[in-house]
């Protein structure tokens, strides 16, 4: 994988006002890249966008394949059989790793993990419904506080009443705990997140499935489980591996990843495997004969490049089991690296340090602005984002850092450098 050397500083050049308006003719293509660029060239670079969990640079073997399958569609299965295939062999390897059948998994490369989530939502729903014995009841989903915005979008599209466990100072993931108060026979599922956005941090998967388990036994409610595994799906297996959260959980029914993250593939691929076809009911799937022969598709979205899953085929064959846990062990350690040297100034507390994803997540001292120090950083070539906490806890406001495979040792320690010149001058 390609390194990245220095941070891209951006321009004091003023934006250029669109006009609204196409050309009466065309341009020159040298003419026309050349105007996209002078356009673009203000914006970060995107290996010094820490603000993105996203992966921001490939080898020069993986960019060329990508575009010689760019223009392949996925969901042309019957003129591209072998692409459905490899599609396919994905989705085993993903069931294999995180320790379900391979013969027995099923599931489908989606645009990002939020249609993956939109598909499991709605499986959980169907499924809820299928069984359920409560007419004109209005089902619920149980999550936490740091969950994804797209499981809020999921509830609002679905008519589903989101139950959200309240962020508690320390804990932003879902408690097992009250897991067992918010469930009740309306509720579809629990969704319990590998990895938060918001610092980096695990939920207690077996102690919430244990949880659910309990339950079952001694009320009669058996919900199922839902993995939203987006950043940790394909980070985690490989440094993490005594961690139980997946399949080998009998609760968990589904897990999505995001392929784009720590998969390591361009923007644009997302995963969502079941354990099983029946755990895949609810008739969600749709016949289609007018591209050659009868299928059935399950995804929301139909036309897509099949590049991004080309992509994630050649990254498992390139990188094997062993050189994923190289890559990601060599992230954690840079995030661990720079969480302490954020550390030492002593002027942050961490909520993340990078032990888990490699997501650096701190508040500051009272004297200290984050938005300031986000704007300082900014000027010296670095992107990364403030934000306020989940609603309970709206008075906190946090500075994230995202730390992917090409910010090298030295890089980071360029930051930790710009970020003690800014506490220095804040003395």
């Amino acid at each position: 994988m390609s390194a990245l050397s220095s941070p891209g500083r951006v321009t004091s050049r003023p934006r250029q006002e669109p006009q609204g308006e196409m050309p009466e003719s065309g341009v020159a293509p040298a003419e026309a890249v050349e105007a996209v660029r002078e356009r673009l060239d203000r914006d970060f670079h995107p290996a010094s966008n820490l603000a993105t969990f996203l992966t921001t640079s490939f080898e020069p073997e993986a960019e060329k394949l990508f575009g010689s399958y760019l223009h392949y569609n996925l969901a042309d299965r019957d003129q591209y059989p072998g692409l459905e295939d490899l599609a396919q062999e994905c989705v085993r390897i993903l069931g294999g790793l995180w320790h379900g059948d391979p013969e027995r998994v099923v599931g489908s490369a989606t645009t990002g993990s939020s249609e993956a989530a939109m598909l499991a939502g709605a499986t959980l729903l169907r499924r809820w419904q299928a069984r359920s014995g409560t007419a004109g009841a209005r089902p619920n989903l149980v999550m936490g506080a740091g969950s994804h915005v797209c499981w809020l979008k999921f509830c609002r599209h679905w008519g589903v009443e989101a139950r959200v466990a309240p962020a508690r100072p320390g804990s932003l993931g879902l408690d097992a705990g009250v897991v067992s108060q918010l469930c009740d026979e309306s509720t579809i599922g629990v969704v319990s997140v590998l990895g938060s956005t918001l610092d980096g941090s695990y939920d207690p998967v077996r102690d919430i499935s244990t949880a659910l388990d309990e339950l079952a036994l001694h009320r009669g409610v058996d919900v199922p489980l839902h993995i939203d595994a987006a950043s940790g799906g394909l980070f985690t297996p490989f440094v993490d591996p005594e961690l139980a959260w997946d399949f080998q959980l009998p609760r968990v029914v589904s897990i999505n990843a995001s392929g784009h993250k720590y998969g390591l593939v361009p923007p644009g691929l997302g995963w969502v495997v079941w354990r099983s076809g029946e755990t895949r009911t609810g008739g969600l799937g749709f016949s289609v004969n007018y591209l050659g022969t009868n299928d059935t598709y399950h995804e929301l979205s139909f036309s897509k490049s099949a590049a991004p899953v080309v992509l994630q085929y050649y990254n498992f064959l390139r990188l094997g089991f062993t050189g994923y846990r190289t890559v990601h062990t060599r992230t954690r350690s840079v995030a661990a690296m720079l969480a302490g040297r954020l550390r030492e100034t002593g002027r942050f507390h961490l909520l993340g340090d990078g032990s888990q994803l490699p997501v650096i997540a701190l508040t500051a001292a009272p004297d200290l602005k984050l938005t300031h120090l986000a704007m300082h950083l900014a000027d010296r070539g670095w992107s990364v984002p403030v934000y306020a906490l989940p609603p309970d806890l709206t008075d906190v406001e946090v500075l994230r850092i995202v730390v992917r495979n090409d910010l090298t040792a030295d890089a980071a320690e360029s930051f930790a450098s710009a970020v003690r010149e800014f506490t220095r001058s804040a003395s």
